[in-house]
This record gives C-alpha cells, sequence and structure tokens, in this order.
C-alpha cells in the first residue's frame, strides 16, 4: 500500500495493468504500445490525447488486472495548524501513513503523534481502524529544531531548580506545604504502584489536592497538546509549550505518592502545586509535558 498528496486535480496515480509498475515512471520504462516502441504518444502528453484519453480512470477504477488496484481514501491530516490532503490505499498500514507525513511536513515518524480514535497503531492497516474516507487525522509533534529551540531553556531551568532544592529543606516539611499535607491522603486518590513507571492512564488523574487543600484533577489532551487542571470551580486549558517546568519530590512518610508543581511563569511564584500524585505517572507526566517523548 502507499500514499499520495492529491492535486488539485485529484487524479489518482496510475496503478493500470499491462506491466505499470509504479506511479512515478517515465515513458522510457513503459511497456511496448504505451508510447515506446509504437511511437503511440504517452496518455494525456499530446494535445488531442487520441490514443488513450480515459487511461487513468480507466486504471482505477476497472483496469484489466483487477488485483492491481488499490482502494483508496482521501484524508485530512492537521499538523501544526496546517492542513494536508493526502490520498492513501486503504491497506496502508500506519507506518507508512507516517513517512507520508514525513515526507509532507519534514517531522519524523518517531516524532509523530498520529491521533485517530486515540493513537494510530503503526501495524495495523487504515482498513483495519475503519478509516473512512474524509477522516480527519491529527497530528502532534515537533520537528527536531523546534524541540531544541523549546527544550534546552527548560533543561537549563529544570537543573537550575534542581540546584535550588538541594539547598533547602525537603519541600514537604515547608510550611506552605504541610498545611495541605497534614490532611491526610484523599479517600478517594488514585491508587499508587511503587517501583513501576507507567504510561499515562487514558482517564484523567483524579482525587489530588491543590494547594489551598480543594479537590484537582489532571486531563492531558494530547491531540491538542494541552494539559487541563480541572477544580470544582473551573478547569484551567493550558498549552504544554506555555509550561516552563515540571518539579516534583516525594512525600515524606508516602513516598508512593508525590507532590508535584508545574510552572507557569518566570519564576517560582507562578508554580501551581498538586498533591498525592501516584509515582508511576511522574516520569510520564513530566515526559508529556516537557515534549521529552518526541525523542523516542
Amino acid at each position: 500500500g502507499g500514499c499520495w498528496t492529491a492535486p488539485p486535480s485529484r487524479l489518482f496515480p496510475v496503478c493500470a495493468a499491462a506491466g505499470a509498475e509504479e506511479p512515478g515512471m517515465d515513458a522510457r520504462e513503459l511497456p511496448p504500445g504505451r508510447g515506446r516502441e509504437g511511437g503511440s504518444p504517452v496518455a494525456g502528453s499530446s494535445p488531442e490525447g487520441e490514443e488513450h484519453p480515459e487511461l487513468p480512470q480507466a486504471a482505477v477504477s476497472n483496469g484489466g488486472d483487477a488485483e492491481g488496484v488499490q482502494e483508496l481514501v482521501e484524508l485530512k491530516v492537521i499538523w501544526n495548524k496546517n492542513k494536508y490532503e493526502v490520498t492513501c490505499g486503504l491497506d496502508s498500514t500506519g507506518a507508512e501513513l507516517k513517512q507520508r507525513i514525513h515526507s509532507l511536513t519534514g517531522l519524523p515518524p518517531a516524532m509523530q503523534k498520529v491521533m485517530f480514535k486515540g493513537l494510530l497503531p503503526e501495524e495495523k492497516t487504515l482498513r483495519e481502524i475503519k478509516v473512512t474516507n474524509g477522516a480527519k487525522i491529527m497530528v502532534v509533534g515537533s520537528t527536531i529544531n523546534d524541540v531544541l529551540a523549546v527544550n534546552t531553556p527548560k533543561e537549563a531551568a529544570q537543573q537550575e531548580v534542581k540546584a535550588e532544592e538541594n539547598k533547602k529543606e525537603p519541600l514537604c516539611r515547608q510550611k506552605q506545604h504541610r498545611k495541605v499535607l497534614d490532611k491526610g491522603k484523599p479517600d478517594d486518590v488514585m491508587p499508587s504502584v511503587k517501583g513501576v513507571q507507567e504510561r499515562l492512564p487514558t482517564v484523567p488523574l483524579s482525587g489530588m489536592y491543590n494547594k489551598s487543600g480543594g479537590k484537582v484533577r489532571l486531563t492531558f489532551k494530547l491531540e491538542q497538546d494541552q494539559l487541563w487542571i480541572g477544580t470544582k470551580e473551573r478547569t484551567e486549558k493550558l498549552p504544554m509549550a506555555s509550561i516552563k517546568n515540571v518539579v516534583s519530590e516525594p512525600i515524606e512518610g508516602h513516598e508512593d505518592y508525590h507532590m508535584m508543581a508545574f510552572q507557569l511563569g518566570p519564576t517560582e511564584a507562578s508554580y501551581y502545586w498538586v498533591y498525592w500524585v501516584p509515582t508511576q505517572y511522574v516520569d510520564a507526566i513530566k515526559d508529556t509535558v516537557l515534549g521529552k517523548w518526541q525523542y523516542f
């Protein structure tokens, strides 16, 4: 299977019988009777097009070799506010679609998150995951240059924060945090798993406290590249790129849970604190927000 960008005329690649091998072959590669030996022009190349005026349509719709005809779908690929129209074979795999997106956007397949009703599986075909004509495919990811431009200052900030933290007493002993932690572990907090790193769950992380002791939940909207911080009163929808840093520290006596802060502005005063984050999700949260997943 393969994918092609549909030109404005929306002519599909020729997959004719009679030995045509690739959509891009030229007159020198054509078999007898297609413009090499017989002297007849390539279809559509002369103004009159008398020899084979219907070849493109015939080859796709009812070519003599039915097995050479691939069922096609037209997709709308959306990345970085840009829209691309791509024509793909239904039997193309997710990996082949990623290669096509790479040729259009310059975004390497390893740095793409392709979304269609969830994360697009690379090994399955578009037919298997029920992609239909006109389907919208969301792509999240940054080119290497973008990642370096954004992540280098973030990583430097992270190292500075770590150095500062080493000089101070543990965060969980500081007065501002003690007043929340002394309330104890919330009854409805999500269970923790020690010694394991897990991917983000598909449901929001809930049952945690914010710095005022109110309940808070975190929802990771990957297809929109946003983190939603929800409380009883409101939901803040933050672009991942606007979060300067993420810090965390185990809670003393409850090391299977962390307290975590999202830096929303230039200084520590802009930290949004969340308490009782299950330890198995800490690394996944940092990687997702700071964009580290794009390296893998």
